[in-house]
């Protein structure tokens, strides 16, 4: 997918996040882990995150790699089969180690043996494409240095839970666009392969596309952020849910 040579205004990477299943974690309760429509922004910055190989310890990077992203998405192929619930169930003991991303197992802290019963959405064979972009543009990283870290990154990435492993690049060289708002650049993308037809469902930022009009949705504030300095999620930021079809300029 080659960049818009009409297009003026910011430089974007185009992101496919295509897989057999896909998980955007919402508000958990209990042991109820659900699915959003689109990933959020803290799923996005740990997607970079472990493509560029830093340590969870790392907040402060965490933190200023977060407030620079901007980005929208636009699901091209919703579940032809719905959502898929995954119910499972583990008899732990205290001795049991887990499987991670980082090198060595992760060890219980003991107690709480027993039955583990927990439920996980996920959608099955979706594909929902994005168009990023870092402001300010000059920090570190660079657009550049997430790109080369998405096409080589320094450990097996996966869309929103480990099970959930891309089909292919989640990005590739000439994937990118050039536009001026998020809005724009999701227009000039070109449908995936087996896209549901246009128009399809987006989210984009508030101040980054239209708020009112017949294919605006609705306005909310979406609660996706995470304080990396204290572990936790909260802080909301304002988004259009809406569609959008095909631009006479799509890219190729």
């Amino acid at each position: 997918m080659s960049a818009d040579a009409t297009g003026t205004g910011h430089r974007w990477l185009i992101l496919r996040l295509e897989a057999p299943l896909l998980a955007f974690g919402g508000v958990a309760i209990d042991a109820v882990g659900v699915t959003r429509d689109f990933p959020a922004v803290s799923m996005l910055t740990g997607l970079f995150a472990n493509a560029l190989g830093w340590d969870r310890t790392e907040v402060e990077a965490h933190q200023a790699l977060q407030d620079r992203l901007v980005y929208g998405a636009r699901r091209d192929r919703a579940n032809p089969l719905g959502l898929l619930t995954d119910s499972q169930n583990a008899q732990l003991e205290a001795r049991e180690r887990g499987w991670t991303t980082w090198g060595r197992p992760e060890e219980r802290g003991g107690g709480g043996q027993g039955i583990h019963r927990r439920r996980r959405d996920y959608h099955a064979d979706a594909c929902i494409q994005l168009v990023v972009r870092l402001d300010p543009a000059d920090g570190t990283p660079d657009l550049d240095a997430l790109a080369a870290a998405l096409e080589r990154p320094a450990r097996p990435l996966f869309i929103g839970r480990k099970p959930c492993l891309p089909t292919h690049p989640i990005w590739a060289p000439g994937m990118e666009v050039t536009a001026p708002t998020v809005h724009a650049a999701l227009s000039l993308l070109a449908p995936a392969d087996d896209a549901d037809d246009p128009p399809w469902s987006a989210l984009w930022p508030a101040d980054e596309g239209p708020k009112t009009g017949r294919n605006v949705h609705r306005v909310t504030a979406l609660a996706d952020r995470r304080n990396w300095r204290t572990g936790l999620h909260g802080g909301t930021r304002m988004v259009v849910e809406g569609c959008i079809g095909v631009s006479p300029e799509t890219a190729p």
